[in-house]
C-alpha cells in the first residue's frame, strides 16, 4: 500500500495533523509521550503509536528513545512533512517586481527557501491592503509589505504579525514627491495623486496635504506617472527607484522618512496569527542576511533576478 493509501486511513488521517506539529520542531527536540499526545489529540494510544510509525516509514521523521529522559527527534525532514500535511508549496505575495530592490527582495525570498528545504513560490499583486486581504482569505501563506503598512493594519488588529523585517531602504530607497510644474512644494489648489489602495502612498500624501487646500484624485498607482506626464495631476507621491529606472524630466523633492522612522522604506514579511507552525517554518528558513544579500547582488548587476 503506496503512502497516499494510507493516509486516507484512520492512522493517516493523523498522520497529516502530527506531521503539521512536526513542522514547527527541529532536530534534538524532545517529544510528548504517548499517553501525551494522545490526550492531545483526543485519540487512542494505538492511533498515535501508528501515526508516529506512518511518518517515519515514510522518512519525515526519525526518532530516539533516550530512557527516562524521553523520545527526541534525531533527523527531520521538512519536505516530507509538507507532503504527508498536504501542504504542496509555500506561497507568498510581494509587489509587482517593477524595481531592483523588488526584484533583488523576490530573487532573495524565493532562493533562500527553496535550498533550505522548503518549497515555496511568490506570487506578485498591487497594493498592500490586496496583499493583506489575500493573506487574511488564506490564499497565500506570508506577504511582503512595508513596515509602515504592517502597523497600520495591525493597529487596526488585523489577524497579522510581522515574521521578519529586513531593514530601512530594503523596501524602497526612499519616497519622493513629482511634481508636473515649476512649483517644488504642495501648494493650495494643487491635483494630487492618490491610490487608496498602496498604504504607503496613500498615508504619505495625506501627511504631506493636511490642512492644505487641495484635490485629492483617485488613481491606481500604475497610472499615477502617466497622469503627471500628461498633466492632469500636479503632484504626487512615487517610489524613487521607479522614476530613476524611468529616466523620467519630471521634477522632484525627497520626502524626510526620518518622520515615518523610514518605516515606508522597510519591507517585512507578514503571516497570519493562527498559522503557527508554518510560521514557525518561515522563521526557520527565511535567512534574513542571505535574503538581503541576494538582494543586493541583484541591485549592483551581479546576479540575473530569479524567482
Amino acid at each position: 500500500m503506496d503512502v497516499k493509501s494510507k493516509l486516507m486511513q484512520k492512522n493517516g488521517y493523523m498522520a497529516t495533523i502530527m506531521a503539521v506539529d512536526f513542522l514547527s520542531k527541529e532536530e534534538g527536540d524532545r517529544i510528548n509521550t504517548v499517553a501525551q499526545l494522545s490526550e492531545d489529540y483526543g485519540t487512542g494510544r494505538g492511533t498515535v503509536q501508528n501515526a508516529i510509525k506512518l511518518l517515519q516509514e515514510y522518512g519525515a521523521v526519525s526518532l530516539e528513545a533516550r530512557g527516562h529522559l524521553g523520545t527526541f527527534i534525531s533527523t527531520i525532514d521538512y519536505k516530507k512533512l509538507m507532503e504527508i500535511a498536504d501542504i504542496k508549496t509555500l506561497l507568498g505575495v510581494m509587489p509587482l517586481p517593477y524595481s531592483k530592490a523588488y526584484e533583488g527582495l523576490a530573487t532573495g525570498i524565493y532562493n533562500t527557501l527553496n535550498t533550505s528545504g522548503v518549497s515555496a513560490g511568490l506570487a506578485f499583486m498591487r497594493g498592500a491592503a490586496k496583499r493583506v486581504e489575500a493573506l487574511l482569505e488564506e490564499r497565500y501563506d506570508f506577504a511582503v509589505i512595508s513596515k509602515l503598512a504592517a502597523e497600520y493594519y495591525i493597529n487596526k488588529e488585523a489577524e497579522i504579525e510581522i515574521l521578519c523585517e529586513f531593514g530601512d531602504r530594503t523596501y524602497v530607497s526612499e519616497h519622493i514627491v513629482m511634481f508636473s510644474g515649476p512649483k517644488m512644494e504642495i501648494t493650495d489648489g494643487m491635483r494630487v495623486g492618490i491610490d487608496y489602495s498602496s498604504i504607503d502612498q496613500a498615508s504619505l500624501t495625506e501627511y504631506l496635504t493636511l490642512n492644505k487646500k487641495v484635490e485629492l484624485v483617485p488613481l491606481i498607482y500604475s497610472q499615477i506617472f502617466d497622469a503627471m506626464e500628461k498633466g492632469r495631476i500636479d503632484a504626487a507621491v512615487w517610489n524613487k527607484d521607479d522614476l530613476i529606472e524611468k529616466s523620467s524630466s519630471l521634477t522632484f523633492k525627497n520626502i524626510n522618512s526620518e518622520a515615518f522612522h523610514w518605516k515606508d522604506t522597510n519591507a517585512v514579511v507578514v503571516v497570519r496569527k493562527e498559522s503557527c507552525s508554518l510560521n514557525q517554518l518561515l522563521r526557520r528558513f527565511l535567512a534574513r542576511e542571505e535574503v538581503l544579500r541576494l538582494q543586493a547582488m541583484v541591485v549592483k548587476g551581479e546576479i540575473i533576478p530569479n524567482y
